[in-house]
């Protein structure tokens, strides 16, 4: 039988691993700068998961460690039959109910942070996005620029405004995805998709496919500039007036303030 004592320094390690780890959790960067008021909550969910995690992982890691320390068979002992142990309908009934009742908390909180992230605000700007092999652009409707569609190779949002983005593809599957905005949507041929966000911070910041699309994969990338609301309107005037037909313009860029991805 395990003395008393093996099991506190069991225990004391354990804690002392599970404090480690969430301080730990906490000190790494594991993202890009939040540039999105949908990247807060995406982020806090994050934490949290991994709080709820950090401690079952040491606890099971624990147990089969102190087991393994513990119960080791010793020589000579080969042969032998370990103790008779029958069931603990207590023990079975908490390891049942516990987990239940922590994944159906983590679910539901995952749930409202998704629905708060796809909340319809009052008033959005609507921008297309279309994605083929190996390239994004983006098209700017009449019912934003005041007169003729712009399309561009280059994205500008304003900042503090709520933007919806309209996603097709004209060839497979394709994932857009801005790593500082936290929300991606696959792009799927013949299937439109959305993408809301809301910008928060000024800068540029990369979009990327992250769906393997073909031999260019890994040069699928575009760039989304958030500007001010009066440089937004500048970047679309500039665009309206050198824009002719269904061209997509380069996208002259007005200058940004902030951290960049």
């Amino acid at each position: 039988m395990p003395s008393r004592r093996s099991i506190t320094a069991a225990v004391v390690a354990a804690l002392i691993a599970i404090a480690l780890g969430i301080v730990l959790s906490y000190l790494i960067h594991w993202f890009p700068v939040q540039a999105s008021t949908q990247a807060h909550e995406t982020d806090t969910l994050y934490h949290v998961l991994v709080i709820a995690s950090i401690p079952i992982f040491v606890l099971v890691a624990s147990v089969v460690l102190y087991s393994v320390w513990q119960f080791r068979m010793k020589p000579g002992e080969e042969l032998k039959d370990g103790p008779p142990i029958h069931g603990n309908t207590r023990l079975e009934v908490l390891w049942t109910a516990f987990p239940a009742a922590l994944l159906l908390g983590l679910v539901g909180y995952s749930f409202a942070v998704l629905h708060n992230n796809e909340q319809k605000p009052a008033r959005e700007i609507q921008i297309g996005v279309t994605a083929q092999q190996f390239a994004w652009t983006y098209q700017y409707p009449p019912s934003l620029t005041g007169g003729a569609p712009v399309n561009s190779y280059q994205l500008y949002v304003p900042k503090g405004e709520s933007v919806f983005f309209n996603l097709h593809s004209k060839d497979v599957i394709h994932t857009f995805w801005i790593p500082a905005f936290r929300v991606q949507e696959d792009v799927v041929p013949g299937i439109p998709t959305h993408y809301p966000v809301t910008p928060d911070r000024l800068g540029s910041y990369p979009v990327v496919c992250n769906l393997l699309c073909g031999l260019g994969h890994s040069l699928m990338r575009s760039r989304v500039h958030v500007v001010t609301q009066a440089q937004f309107r500048a970047w679309l005037g500039s665009q309206a007036s050198s824009t002719s037909g269904g061209a997509a313009g380069a996208g002259a860029a007005p200058t940004t303030a902030g951290s960049t991805g």
